[in-house]
């Protein structure tokens, strides 16, 4: 668990040596943040309460990996000027996985998560097991095969509900199969490697949170089905049993037409429903009034709209979303005004980009990962 010093809002380390590890990831932390300018090691002392000889220490360690090197040197207020560090980004690399109904896109991530290489291939989810192992494997390979530096590991994402802390997979709507699955520990023996597997709109959303979105807000993603990720005070919420987010399947029409999951009304079936007709702005109205609800009942700061419906026709979804939201706020008397809305950043990778950052989440001390 991360502490922060008494009002600065900074990471804060523990010269203990059974945190050596979180101490590591608060440095490496900092390193990727400060960029290519680097950062000396007395303001890494500074900015995680750990002692000058406590980080030259692991710098050494980072150094002697590979993972850190000096970024030239910067002036002092006194004294001999500073060596500056900085984190090398090809010295480790991880994949992550979109794993879609019909359709697998992987990419190859660096330190820093920008992307290097990128796959993409149809998949059909309902395949089995051992078909959706063999093409994850293979796409995952292929992209590993090239890169330099260490293989960190693989972050899966695709549609819940899902156990993320065990890496089991529940009742995937339409795709009853796949209940009670261990796809974590099936890819893991297969690839030989650490493998995450979550939500794939609770990794789009720590994606966009990583690239700097910040407060609270929710990510809904409208393609082959419809779900949310929340982001709540800066981390993903998953909930107490990881289920959070399961945005698509409230129930706002009793009586309604029957979902994949079971009940009727859902607010995927009445919003795929339109799709199909090819009533968009329908389709905007329904995805608004859950939006809606979800806004009721979180008080977030903002809605991010993805996926492939939404990128294809971006303005009826954005325009019909955010009328929703204006009337829910003309009901409430919120001062305020409506909570905004706009379409996510990232496009078709974005949530295979969020699966890569579920890894690199461990390296550097983030909690979401």
């Amino acid at each position: 668990m991360n502490t922060t010093r008494g009002g600065t809002g900074e990471a804060a380390g523990a010269n203990l040596p059974a945190l050596r590890s979180h101490n590591t990831a608060l440095v490496l932390d900092l390193l990727r943040t400060a960029g290519a300018e680097g950062i000396s090691r007395l303001e890494l002392a500074e900015r995680t309460g750990l002692t000058p000889q406590a980080v030259s220490k692991i710098t050494a360690r980072l150094r002697a990996s590979g993972l850190a090197a000096e970024a030239g040197r910067r002036a002092s207020t006194g004294g001999k000027p500073r060596t500056v560090l900085r984190l090398v980004p090809e010295a480790g690399h991880a994949v992550g996985v979109h794993l879609d109904r019909d359709e697998l896109r992987a990419v190859l991530v660096d330190l820093t998560g920008a992307v290097t290489g990128e796959r993409c291939a149809p998949l059909d989810l309902g395949a089995g097991a051992e078909a959706v192992l063999a093409a994850v494997a293979a796409q995952a390979a292929g992209l590993a095969a090239g890169a330099a530096g260490n293989p960190l590991g693989v972050g899966v994402a695709l549609p819940g509900p899902l156990d993320h802390t065990h890496g089991v997979l529940h009742r995937v709507t339409g795709f009853p199969e796949w209940d009670g699955f261990p796809l974590r520990d099936a890819l893991a023996a297969r690839l030989g490697r650490p493998v995450v597997v979550d939500k794939d709109t609770n990794a789009a959303a720590l994606g966009l949170a990583v690239g700097g979105e910040g407060g609270s807000f929710a990510y809904l993603h409208l393609g082959t089905g419809l779900g949310a990720g929340l982001v709540i005070g800066g981390s993903v919420h998953r909930g107490a049993r990881t289920g959070a987010g399961e945005f698509g399947h409230q129930v706002i029409q009793l009586d309604g037409p029957p979902c994949g999951c079971g009940n009727r009304g859902c607010v995927e079936a009445l919003c795929l429903a339109a799709v199909a007709r090819g009533d968009l702005a329908e389709a905007a109205r329904v995805l608004g009034a859950g939006a809606a609800n979800l806004v009721g009942l979180l008080d977030i700061d903002l809605v991010l709209l993805g996926g492939r419906t939404v990128t294809a026709a971006p303005h009826p979804f954005v325009h019909g979303v955010a009328a929703m939201l204006a009337e829910h706020a003309r009901r409430e008397g919120a001062r305020d005004g409506a909570v905004p809305v706009r379409v996510a950043s990232g496009g078709a990778r974005g949530i295979a980009e969020g699966a890569a950052q579920l890894v690199l989440g461990a390296l550097f001390g983030r909690g979401d990962g």
